[in-house]
Protein backbone atom coordinates (compact mmCIF):
# COMPACT_ATOMS: atom_id res chain seq x y z
CA UNK A 1 0.00 0.00 0.00
CA UNK A 2 1.11 3.42 -0.60
CA UNK A 3 1.73 6.04 2.04
CA UNK A 4 1.47 10.13 3.08
CA UNK A 5 -1.52 11.86 0.70
CA UNK A 6 -4.53 12.11 1.95
CA UNK A 7 -7.40 11.23 -0.58
CA UNK A 8 -11.18 11.20 -0.21
CA UNK A 9 -12.60 7.89 -1.02
CA UNK A 10 -16.42 7.10 -0.90
CA UNK A 11 -17.76 4.01 -0.14
CA UNK A 12 -20.00 3.27 -2.29
CA UNK A 13 -22.89 0.82 -2.58
CA UNK A 14 -25.68 0.13 -4.79
CA UNK A 15 -28.17 2.24 -2.29
CA UNK A 16 -25.86 4.34 -0.16
CA UNK A 17 -22.68 6.60 -0.36
CA UNK A 18 -20.52 7.05 2.79
CA UNK A 19 -18.04 9.45 3.27
CA UNK A 20 -14.53 8.96 4.71
CA UNK A 21 -10.86 9.97 4.60
CA UNK A 22 -8.09 7.44 4.81
CA UNK A 23 -4.63 7.57 4.21
CA UNK A 24 -3.51 6.37 0.55
CA UNK A 25 -0.67 6.01 -1.67
CA UNK A 26 0.86 9.03 -3.68
CA UNK A 27 -0.02 6.98 -7.16
CA UNK A 28 -3.46 4.74 -7.79
CA UNK A 29 -3.36 2.67 -10.55
CA UNK A 30 -0.42 5.25 -11.40
CA UNK A 31 -3.02 8.29 -12.79
CA UNK A 32 -5.49 9.16 -9.71
CA UNK A 33 -2.87 11.94 -7.90
CA UNK A 34 -1.48 14.48 -10.49
CA UNK A 35 2.26 14.87 -10.23
CA UNK A 36 1.04 18.52 -8.74
CA UNK A 37 -0.09 16.31 -5.84
CA UNK A 38 -3.44 17.49 -5.91
CA UNK A 39 -5.66 14.89 -4.56
CA UNK A 40 -8.70 13.62 -6.58
CA UNK A 41 -11.68 11.83 -5.10
CA UNK A 42 -12.15 8.32 -5.81
CA UNK A 43 -15.18 6.19 -4.96
CA UNK A 44 -14.44 2.63 -3.65
CA UNK A 45 -17.15 0.31 -4.22
CA UNK A 46 -18.26 -2.25 -1.58
CA UNK A 47 -21.30 -5.05 -1.49
CA UNK A 48 -24.40 -4.27 -0.57
CA UNK A 49 -26.82 -6.16 1.87
CA UNK A 50 -27.69 -9.23 0.23
CA UNK A 51 -25.89 -8.41 -3.29
CA UNK A 52 -26.36 -11.85 -5.54
CA UNK A 53 -23.05 -11.27 -6.74
CA UNK A 54 -21.80 -11.68 -3.21
CA UNK A 55 -19.90 -15.55 -2.77
CA UNK A 56 -21.77 -15.37 0.57
CA UNK A 57 -25.30 -14.99 -1.09
CA UNK A 58 -25.01 -17.55 -3.96
CA UNK A 59 -27.09 -20.44 -3.85
CA UNK A 60 -26.10 -23.65 -1.96
CA UNK A 61 -25.79 -26.04 -4.70
CA UNK A 62 -23.76 -23.66 -5.94
CA UNK A 63 -21.57 -23.78 -2.89
CA UNK A 64 -20.99 -27.60 -3.06
CA UNK A 65 -20.40 -27.67 -6.31
CA UNK A 66 -17.39 -25.05 -5.56
CA UNK A 67 -16.87 -27.40 -2.61
CA UNK A 68 -16.37 -30.70 -4.79
CA UNK A 69 -14.35 -28.80 -6.85
CA UNK A 70 -11.84 -27.75 -4.28
CA UNK A 71 -12.00 -31.52 -2.81
CA UNK A 72 -11.19 -33.12 -6.34
CA UNK A 73 -8.64 -30.43 -6.91
CA UNK A 74 -6.57 -31.49 -3.57
CA UNK A 75 -7.17 -35.03 -3.61
CA UNK A 76 -4.78 -35.04 -7.11
CA UNK A 77 -2.58 -32.93 -5.21
CA UNK A 78 -2.14 -34.78 -1.88
CA UNK A 79 -2.22 -38.28 -3.92
CA UNK A 80 1.15 -37.52 -6.01
CA UNK A 81 2.86 -36.75 -2.48
CA UNK A 82 3.11 -40.15 -1.55
CA UNK A 83 2.57 -41.76 -4.88
CA UNK A 84 6.75 -42.79 -4.81
CA UNK A 85 6.80 -43.86 -1.68
CA UNK A 86 5.39 -48.13 -1.86
CA UNK A 87 7.69 -48.17 -5.20
CA UNK A 88 10.64 -46.69 -4.41
CA UNK A 89 12.61 -49.69 -5.09
CA UNK A 90 11.42 -50.43 -8.43
CA UNK A 91 12.09 -46.67 -9.35
CA UNK A 92 15.31 -47.01 -8.09
CA UNK A 93 16.44 -50.19 -9.41
CA UNK A 94 15.40 -48.97 -12.97
CA UNK A 95 17.86 -45.85 -12.66
CA UNK A 96 20.66 -47.90 -10.84
CA UNK A 97 20.42 -45.97 -7.36
CA UNK A 98 21.58 -47.40 -4.44
CA UNK A 99 22.24 -44.72 -1.60
CA UNK A 100 19.33 -45.01 0.74
CA UNK A 101 18.36 -41.25 1.25
CA UNK A 102 18.66 -40.92 -2.56
CA UNK A 103 15.92 -43.48 -2.77
CA UNK A 104 13.89 -41.08 -0.79
CA UNK A 105 13.94 -38.06 -2.55
CA UNK A 106 11.13 -38.58 -5.22
CA UNK A 107 8.79 -38.05 -2.03
CA UNK A 108 10.42 -35.58 -0.52
CA UNK A 109 11.41 -33.44 -3.61
CA UNK A 110 7.89 -33.13 -4.13
CA UNK A 111 7.16 -31.89 -0.74
CA UNK A 112 10.09 -29.10 -1.50
CA UNK A 113 7.75 -27.80 -3.77
CA UNK A 114 4.82 -27.82 -1.30
CA UNK A 115 7.24 -25.37 0.93
CA UNK A 116 7.87 -23.02 -1.59
CA UNK A 117 4.26 -22.78 -3.95
CA UNK A 118 2.24 -20.93 -0.85
CA UNK A 119 4.77 -18.48 -0.15
CA UNK A 120 3.60 -17.54 -3.74
CA UNK A 121 0.37 -18.84 -4.66
CA UNK A 122 -1.80 -17.62 -2.08
CA UNK A 123 -1.48 -13.98 -1.68
CA UNK A 124 -1.28 -13.92 -5.55
CA UNK A 125 -4.92 -15.76 -5.32
CA UNK A 126 -4.97 -12.50 -2.78
CA UNK A 127 -3.82 -10.15 -5.79
CA UNK A 128 -5.34 -11.85 -9.16
CA UNK A 129 -8.22 -14.10 -7.58
CA UNK A 130 -8.68 -17.51 -6.70
CA UNK A 131 -9.76 -19.20 -10.48
CA UNK A 132 -6.79 -18.66 -12.50
CA UNK A 133 -4.10 -19.07 -9.98
CA UNK A 134 -6.10 -22.68 -9.02
CA UNK A 135 -6.19 -22.97 -13.15
CA UNK A 136 -2.58 -22.40 -13.98
CA UNK A 137 -1.17 -23.94 -11.36
CA UNK A 138 -3.10 -27.58 -11.58
CA UNK A 139 -2.09 -27.54 -15.36
CA UNK A 140 1.53 -27.32 -13.83
CA UNK A 141 0.90 -30.14 -11.80
CA UNK A 142 -0.88 -32.47 -14.79
CA UNK A 143 2.20 -31.68 -17.49
CA UNK A 144 4.82 -32.62 -14.86
CA UNK A 145 2.84 -35.58 -13.48
CA UNK A 146 3.17 -36.93 -17.16
CA UNK A 147 6.51 -36.08 -17.59
CA UNK A 148 7.15 -38.05 -14.69
CA UNK A 149 5.52 -41.06 -16.12
CA UNK A 150 7.97 -40.39 -19.54
CA UNK A 151 11.31 -39.60 -17.28
CA UNK A 152 14.09 -40.50 -18.92
CA UNK A 153 16.61 -40.72 -16.26
CA UNK A 154 16.79 -40.25 -12.36
CA UNK A 155 17.71 -36.70 -12.60
CA UNK A 156 14.39 -35.56 -15.11
CA UNK A 157 12.38 -37.70 -12.66
CA UNK A 158 13.23 -35.10 -9.34
CA UNK A 159 12.82 -32.28 -11.57
CA UNK A 160 9.33 -33.23 -13.00
CA UNK A 161 8.60 -34.10 -9.55
CA UNK A 162 9.51 -30.83 -7.91
CA UNK A 163 7.55 -28.99 -10.51
CA UNK A 164 4.38 -30.87 -9.67
CA UNK A 165 4.75 -30.16 -6.39
CA UNK A 166 4.97 -26.74 -6.97
CA UNK A 167 2.44 -26.75 -9.10
CA UNK A 168 0.19 -28.96 -6.07
CA UNK A 169 1.00 -26.55 -3.49
CA UNK A 170 -1.51 -23.88 -4.56
CA UNK A 171 -4.82 -26.09 -3.35
CA UNK A 172 -3.80 -26.87 0.35
CA UNK A 173 -3.72 -23.09 1.08
CA UNK A 174 -6.06 -21.50 -2.09
CA UNK A 175 -8.86 -23.75 -1.60
CA UNK A 176 -8.92 -23.06 2.09
CA UNK A 177 -9.35 -19.46 1.04
CA UNK A 178 -11.88 -20.05 -1.50
CA UNK A 179 -13.87 -21.79 1.40
CA UNK A 180 -13.48 -18.73 3.31
CA UNK A 181 -14.82 -16.52 0.62
CA UNK A 182 -18.19 -18.55 -0.29
CA UNK A 183 -19.00 -19.70 3.49
CA UNK A 184 -19.84 -16.66 6.20
CA UNK A 185 -21.37 -18.69 9.06
CA UNK A 186 -18.28 -20.29 10.68
CA UNK A 187 -20.18 -22.99 11.49
CA UNK A 188 -20.82 -24.00 7.56
CA UNK A 189 -17.25 -23.02 6.91
CA UNK A 190 -15.87 -24.86 9.64
CA UNK A 191 -17.45 -27.70 8.32
CA UNK A 192 -16.36 -27.33 4.67
CA UNK A 193 -12.59 -26.84 6.14
CA UNK A 194 -13.23 -30.11 7.68
CA UNK A 195 -13.91 -32.18 4.35
CA UNK A 196 -11.14 -30.21 2.50
CA UNK A 197 -8.77 -31.34 4.92
CA UNK A 198 -10.17 -34.64 5.21
CA UNK A 199 -8.82 -34.95 1.26
CA UNK A 200 -5.46 -33.92 2.18
CA UNK A 201 -5.22 -37.34 4.11
CA UNK A 202 -7.21 -39.44 1.98
CA UNK A 203 -5.24 -38.86 -1.01
CA UNK A 204 -1.54 -40.08 0.34
CA UNK A 205 -3.32 -42.80 1.80
CA UNK A 206 -4.89 -44.24 -1.45
CA UNK A 207 -1.28 -43.56 -3.41
CA UNK A 208 0.73 -46.46 -1.94
CA UNK A 209 -2.06 -48.68 -2.48
CA UNK A 210 -2.10 -47.67 -6.17
CA UNK A 211 1.87 -47.93 -6.67
CA UNK A 212 2.16 -50.48 -4.51
CA UNK A 213 -0.17 -53.02 -6.64
CA UNK A 214 0.55 -51.75 -9.84
CA UNK A 215 4.84 -51.46 -9.50
CA UNK A 216 4.97 -55.21 -9.55
CA UNK A 217 2.96 -55.73 -11.98
CA UNK A 218 2.65 -53.61 -14.89
CA UNK A 219 5.76 -51.43 -13.46
CA UNK A 220 5.94 -48.45 -12.15
CA UNK A 221 5.17 -45.59 -14.61
CA UNK A 222 1.59 -46.54 -14.73
CA UNK A 223 1.06 -45.37 -11.38
CA UNK A 224 2.01 -42.01 -12.86
CA UNK A 225 -0.24 -42.47 -15.49
CA UNK A 226 -2.91 -43.56 -13.09
CA UNK A 227 -2.68 -40.65 -11.59
CA UNK A 228 -2.91 -38.30 -14.76
CA UNK A 229 -6.11 -40.21 -15.52
CA UNK A 230 -7.28 -38.89 -12.28
CA UNK A 231 -6.19 -35.15 -12.49
CA UNK A 232 -7.28 -35.20 -16.30
CA UNK A 233 -10.76 -36.19 -15.00
CA UNK A 234 -10.44 -33.37 -12.41
CA UNK A 235 -9.30 -30.66 -14.82
CA UNK A 236 -12.96 -30.81 -16.55
CA UNK A 237 -14.70 -29.78 -13.33
CA UNK A 238 -11.81 -27.11 -12.60
CA UNK A 239 -12.59 -25.31 -15.82
CA UNK A 240 -16.64 -24.65 -14.39
CA UNK A 241 -14.74 -23.05 -11.09
CA UNK A 242 -15.85 -19.79 -11.18
CA UNK A 243 -14.06 -16.57 -9.37
CA UNK A 244 -14.97 -16.06 -5.60
CA UNK A 245 -12.80 -13.85 -4.24
CA UNK A 246 -14.68 -10.54 -3.28
CA UNK A 247 -12.82 -8.01 -3.72
CA UNK A 248 -11.27 -9.24 -7.15
CA UNK A 249 -15.32 -9.65 -8.28
CA UNK A 250 -15.70 -5.87 -6.89
CA UNK A 251 -12.77 -5.19 -8.76
CA UNK A 252 -14.34 -6.96 -11.91
CA UNK A 253 -17.87 -4.65 -11.17
CA UNK A 254 -16.05 -1.70 -10.83
CA UNK A 255 -14.32 -2.04 -14.38
CA UNK A 256 -17.52 -2.56 -16.22
CA UNK A 257 -18.90 0.67 -14.65
CA UNK A 258 -15.88 2.76 -16.23
CA UNK A 259 -15.78 0.87 -19.32
CA UNK A 260 -19.17 1.83 -20.09
CA UNK A 261 -18.85 5.33 -18.80
CA UNK A 262 -21.45 4.66 -16.13
CA UNK A 263 -18.63 5.90 -13.32
CA UNK A 264 -15.33 6.73 -14.18
CA UNK A 265 -13.98 7.35 -10.91
CA UNK A 266 -15.04 3.58 -9.29
CA UNK A 267 -12.23 1.13 -8.22
CA UNK A 268 -12.25 -2.21 -6.57
CA UNK A 269 -10.26 -2.57 -3.19
CA UNK A 270 -7.89 -4.02 -5.03
CA UNK A 271 -7.47 -1.10 -7.61
CA UNK A 272 -6.22 1.43 -4.94
CA UNK A 273 -2.88 -0.54 -4.35
CA UNK A 274 0.54 -0.03 -5.80
CA UNK A 275 0.40 -2.92 -8.47
CA UNK A 276 4.59 -3.05 -8.69
CA UNK A 277 6.27 -6.06 -8.50
CA UNK A 278 8.33 -4.37 -5.70
CA UNK A 279 5.00 -4.19 -3.76
CA UNK A 280 4.10 -7.81 -4.95
CA UNK A 281 7.31 -8.85 -3.27
CA UNK A 282 7.45 -7.04 -0.38
CA UNK A 283 3.79 -6.82 1.28
CA UNK A 284 1.43 -9.95 -0.49
CA UNK A 285 4.19 -12.74 -1.64
CA UNK A 286 5.75 -12.54 2.24
CA UNK A 287 2.59 -12.08 3.91
CA UNK A 288 2.28 -16.02 4.95
CA UNK A 289 6.08 -15.55 6.13
CA UNK A 290 5.80 -12.66 8.44
CA UNK A 291 2.73 -14.80 9.66
CA UNK A 292 4.50 -17.45 10.40
CA UNK A 293 7.08 -15.36 12.48
CA UNK A 294 5.09 -12.63 13.93
CA UNK A 295 1.90 -14.43 14.71
CA UNK A 296 2.66 -16.29 17.80
CA UNK A 297 -1.12 -18.09 16.97
CA UNK A 298 0.16 -18.70 13.71
CA UNK A 299 3.33 -20.13 14.59
CA UNK A 300 2.32 -22.03 17.88
CA UNK A 301 -0.22 -23.80 15.31
CA UNK A 302 1.69 -24.45 12.31
CA UNK A 303 4.64 -25.55 14.30
CA UNK A 304 2.26 -28.45 16.03
CA UNK A 305 0.51 -29.52 12.65
CA UNK A 306 4.07 -29.42 11.47
CA UNK A 307 5.28 -32.10 13.93
CA UNK A 308 2.34 -34.01 13.25
CA UNK A 309 2.14 -33.93 9.07
CA UNK A 310 6.39 -34.97 9.12
CA UNK A 311 4.87 -38.08 11.23
CA UNK A 312 2.62 -38.91 8.88
CA UNK A 313 4.93 -39.11 6.10
CA UNK A 314 7.30 -40.80 8.58
CA UNK A 315 4.41 -43.44 8.01
CA UNK A 316 5.36 -44.31 4.69
CA UNK A 317 8.42 -45.55 5.28
CA UNK A 318 7.72 -47.27 8.60
CA UNK A 319 4.52 -48.99 7.15
CA UNK A 320 6.80 -51.34 5.03
CA UNK A 321 9.27 -51.85 7.43
CA UNK A 322 6.87 -53.09 9.89
CA UNK A 323 3.94 -54.92 7.79
CA UNK A 324 6.92 -55.73 4.69
CA UNK A 325 10.02 -56.39 7.34
CA UNK A 326 7.91 -58.08 10.37
CA UNK A 327 5.06 -59.92 9.24
CA UNK A 328 6.39 -60.74 5.24
CA UNK A 329 3.61 -58.83 3.37
CA UNK A 330 3.71 -57.97 -0.16
CA UNK A 331 3.94 -54.63 -1.29
CA UNK A 332 0.32 -54.29 -2.85
CA UNK A 333 -0.62 -55.61 1.03
CA UNK A 334 0.79 -53.48 2.69
CA UNK A 335 -0.22 -50.07 0.89
CA UNK A 336 -3.62 -51.13 1.95
CA UNK A 337 -2.57 -50.89 5.72
CA UNK A 338 -3.08 -47.53 5.73
CA UNK A 339 -7.01 -48.05 5.03
CA UNK A 340 -7.47 -47.63 8.84
CA UNK A 341 -5.96 -43.69 8.95
CA UNK A 342 -8.85 -42.98 6.08
CA UNK A 343 -11.44 -44.81 7.93
CA UNK A 344 -10.48 -43.04 11.18
CA UNK A 345 -10.73 -39.61 9.52
CA UNK A 346 -14.02 -40.26 8.15
CA UNK A 347 -15.37 -41.05 11.71
CA UNK A 348 -13.32 -37.34 12.61
CA UNK A 349 -15.43 -35.88 10.31
CA UNK A 350 -18.35 -37.13 11.64
CA UNK A 351 -17.81 -36.66 15.04
CA UNK A 352 -16.15 -32.74 14.09
CA UNK A 353 -19.64 -32.12 12.35
CA UNK A 354 -21.58 -33.48 15.77
CA UNK A 355 -19.84 -31.07 18.03
CA UNK A 356 -20.55 -28.11 15.85
CA UNK A 357 -24.27 -29.38 16.30
CA UNK A 358 -23.95 -29.23 19.83
CA UNK A 359 -21.95 -26.29 20.34
CA UNK A 360 -24.64 -23.81 17.82
CA UNK A 361 -27.46 -25.09 20.02
CA UNK A 362 -25.66 -23.65 23.08
CA UNK A 363 -25.08 -20.68 21.61
CA UNK A 364 -28.15 -20.39 20.18
CA UNK A 365 -29.47 -20.98 23.91
CA UNK A 366 -27.33 -18.99 25.43
CA UNK A 367 -26.10 -16.14 23.40
CA UNK A 368 -23.57 -14.88 26.17
CA UNK A 369 -22.15 -18.37 26.38
CA UNK A 370 -19.00 -19.67 24.43
CA UNK A 371 -17.74 -16.67 21.87
CA UNK A 372 -14.32 -16.30 21.60
CA UNK A 373 -13.15 -18.60 18.88
CA UNK A 374 -10.89 -20.37 20.83
CA UNK A 375 -13.40 -22.03 22.85
CA UNK A 376 -15.36 -22.40 19.97
CA UNK A 377 -12.37 -24.06 17.50
CA UNK A 378 -9.95 -25.67 20.00
CA UNK A 379 -11.74 -28.71 22.06
CA UNK A 380 -11.13 -31.07 18.96
CA UNK A 381 -7.73 -30.26 19.28
CA UNK A 382 -7.43 -30.81 22.92
CA UNK A 383 -9.16 -34.22 22.21
CA UNK A 384 -7.33 -34.98 19.59
CA UNK A 385 -3.92 -35.07 20.64
CA UNK A 386 -4.07 -37.78 23.58
CA UNK A 387 -5.97 -40.13 20.99
CA UNK A 388 -2.96 -39.40 18.49
CA UNK A 389 -0.90 -40.40 21.07
CA UNK A 390 -2.25 -43.71 22.54
CA UNK A 391 -2.11 -44.75 18.69
CA UNK A 392 1.44 -44.37 18.52
CA UNK A 393 2.74 -46.27 20.95
CA UNK A 394 -0.16 -48.47 20.42
CA UNK A 395 1.58 -49.15 16.40
CA UNK A 396 5.10 -49.41 18.65
CA UNK A 397 4.96 -51.60 21.48
CA UNK A 398 2.50 -53.89 19.38
CA UNK A 399 4.67 -54.36 15.96
CA UNK A 400 6.08 -58.04 16.77
CA UNK A 401 6.14 -61.44 15.11
CA UNK A 402 4.58 -62.38 18.50
CA UNK A 403 1.42 -59.81 17.69
CA UNK A 404 -1.35 -60.62 15.05
CA UNK A 405 -0.67 -57.90 12.14
CA UNK A 406 -4.36 -56.72 12.70
CA UNK A 407 -3.13 -55.47 15.90
CA UNK A 408 -0.99 -52.53 14.48
CA UNK A 409 -3.17 -52.16 11.50
CA UNK A 410 -5.91 -51.19 13.94
CA UNK A 411 -4.15 -48.47 15.55
CA UNK A 412 -4.09 -46.28 12.64
CA UNK A 413 -8.19 -46.21 12.83
CA UNK A 414 -7.22 -44.39 16.25
CA UNK A 415 -4.35 -42.97 14.71
CA UNK A 416 -6.87 -41.36 11.84
CA UNK A 417 -9.55 -40.05 14.08
CA UNK A 418 -6.92 -38.02 16.75
CA UNK A 419 -4.99 -36.09 13.58
CA UNK A 420 -7.72 -35.17 12.08
CA UNK A 421 -9.84 -33.67 15.31
CA UNK A 422 -6.29 -31.52 15.96
CA UNK A 423 -6.09 -30.59 11.80
CA UNK A 424 -10.09 -29.96 11.84
CA UNK A 425 -9.45 -27.94 15.38
CA UNK A 426 -6.50 -25.90 14.38
CA UNK A 427 -7.19 -25.24 10.74
CA UNK A 428 -10.35 -23.83 11.73
CA UNK A 429 -8.82 -21.79 14.35
CA UNK A 430 -6.82 -20.28 12.28
CA UNK A 431 -9.97 -19.65 9.48
CA UNK A 432 -11.75 -17.80 12.38
CA UNK A 433 -9.31 -15.78 13.56
CA UNK A 434 -7.98 -14.68 10.04
CA UNK A 435 -10.86 -14.86 7.84
CA UNK A 436 -9.96 -12.85 4.70
CA UNK A 437 -6.21 -14.02 5.63
CA UNK A 438 -7.35 -17.71 5.64
CA UNK A 439 -5.10 -18.33 2.33
CA UNK A 440 -2.09 -16.94 3.63
CA UNK A 441 -2.46 -17.96 7.14
CA UNK A 442 -2.93 -21.73 5.39
CA UNK A 443 -0.19 -21.04 3.65
CA UNK A 444 1.90 -20.59 6.63
CA UNK A 445 0.82 -23.67 7.71
CA UNK A 446 1.17 -25.68 4.35
CA UNK A 447 4.62 -24.25 4.26
CA UNK A 448 5.90 -25.29 7.58
CA UNK A 449 4.40 -28.73 7.54
CA UNK A 450 6.19 -29.39 3.98
CA UNK A 451 9.70 -28.71 5.45
CA UNK A 452 8.58 -31.29 8.07
CA UNK A 453 7.19 -33.41 5.59
CA UNK A 454 10.26 -33.58 3.09
CA UNK A 455 12.90 -33.34 5.90
CA UNK A 456 11.64 -35.63 8.39
CA UNK A 457 11.39 -38.83 5.77
CA UNK A 458 14.81 -38.94 5.04
CA UNK A 459 15.55 -40.41 9.04
CA UNK A 460 13.04 -43.58 9.57
CA UNK A 461 15.18 -45.97 7.87
CA UNK A 462 18.08 -44.94 10.00
CA UNK A 463 16.35 -44.55 12.95
CA UNK A 464 14.47 -47.38 12.88
CA UNK A 465 17.51 -49.53 11.94
CA UNK A 466 19.01 -47.57 15.36
CA UNK A 467 16.59 -47.50 17.79
CA UNK A 468 14.48 -50.53 16.48
CA UNK A 469 10.08 -50.53 15.93
CA UNK A 470 9.18 -49.71 19.35
CA UNK A 471 11.45 -47.45 20.18
CA UNK A 472 12.17 -44.70 16.69
CA UNK A 473 8.03 -45.16 16.80
CA UNK A 474 7.93 -43.97 20.89
CA UNK A 475 10.20 -41.31 19.71
CA UNK A 476 7.36 -40.37 17.56
CA UNK A 477 5.08 -40.16 20.48
CA UNK A 478 7.12 -38.20 23.03
CA UNK A 479 7.31 -35.07 20.41
CA UNK A 480 2.89 -35.46 20.20
CA UNK A 481 2.97 -35.45 24.28
CA UNK A 482 4.81 -32.10 24.35
CA UNK A 483 2.50 -30.86 21.47
CA UNK A 484 -0.42 -31.42 22.77
CA UNK A 485 -0.64 -29.46 25.54
CA UNK A 486 -0.49 -26.53 22.97
CA UNK A 487 -4.28 -26.32 22.58
CA UNK A 488 -5.01 -25.68 26.36
CA UNK A 489 -2.03 -22.81 25.79
CA UNK A 490 -4.12 -21.50 23.50
CA UNK A 491 -7.55 -21.54 25.20
CA UNK A 492 -6.26 -19.92 28.21
CA UNK A 493 -3.96 -16.73 25.98
CA UNK A 494 -5.10 -16.95 23.24
CA UNK A 495 -7.65 -14.10 23.17
CA UNK A 496 -4.88 -11.90 24.83
CA UNK A 497 -2.53 -13.04 21.94
CA UNK A 498 -5.30 -12.01 19.03
CA UNK A 499 -6.13 -8.43 20.91
CA UNK A 500 -2.37 -8.08 20.32
CA UNK A 501 -2.44 -8.78 16.85
CA UNK A 502 -2.38 -6.12 14.13
CA UNK A 503 -3.85 -8.22 11.74
CA UNK A 504 -6.58 -9.77 14.01
CA UNK A 505 -7.42 -6.30 15.71
CA UNK A 506 -8.04 -4.83 11.86
CA UNK A 507 -10.28 -7.76 11.11
CA UNK A 508 -12.05 -7.36 14.83
CA UNK A 509 -12.39 -3.72 13.40
CA UNK A 510 -13.80 -4.65 9.95
CA UNK A 511 -15.91 -7.06 11.52
CA UNK A 512 -17.74 -4.10 13.93
CA UNK A 513 -18.18 -2.05 11.18
CA UNK A 514 -20.48 -4.92 8.78
CA UNK A 515 -22.41 -5.16 12.04
CA UNK A 516 -23.13 -1.73 12.60
CA UNK A 517 -24.13 -1.07 8.79
CA UNK A 518 -26.20 -4.34 9.27
CA UNK A 519 -28.42 -2.68 12.07
CA UNK A 520 -28.40 0.18 10.41
CA UNK A 521 -30.10 -0.86 8.08
CA UNK A 522 -32.39 -2.84 9.60
CA UNK A 523 -33.32 -0.58 11.68
CA UNK A 524 -34.51 1.92 8.23
CA UNK A 525 -36.19 -1.01 6.68
CA UNK A 526 -40.07 -0.85 7.58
Amino acid sequence: MMSSTDVELEKVTAGQQQHTFISSASTIDGSLVPADGETRPVQIMRWEQGDPENPYNWSLTRKLVITVIGILVTINSTLGSSLPSNEISYIADTFGITDKNVKILPMSIYLVGYIFGPILFAPLSELYGRRWITIGTFSVFTLSTMGAALAPNWSSLLVFRLLAGIGASAPISVVGGIYADIYESPITRGRSVAVFFTTIGFGPLMAPIIAGCSAPTIGWRWSFWIALIIAGVSFLGLIFLPETYGPRLLGNRAKRLRQHGTNPSIFGPLEIESRGWRDLLQLKTLLPLRMLFTEPIVTVVCLYLAILYGMFYMYFGAYPIIFEGIYGMSSCKSGAMFLPIGAGDLVAIALGAMYDFYHDRARANDKSSIQAEEVFRLPPACIGGPITLISIFWLGWTARTEVSWAVPFASGFIYGVGAQLIFIGLLNYLADAYTIYAASAFAASSCSRSIFGALLPLAVTKMYESLGVAWATSTLGFAILLMSLMPFVLIKYGPYLRSRSALCSELKKQREEREMDSSVQESIEP
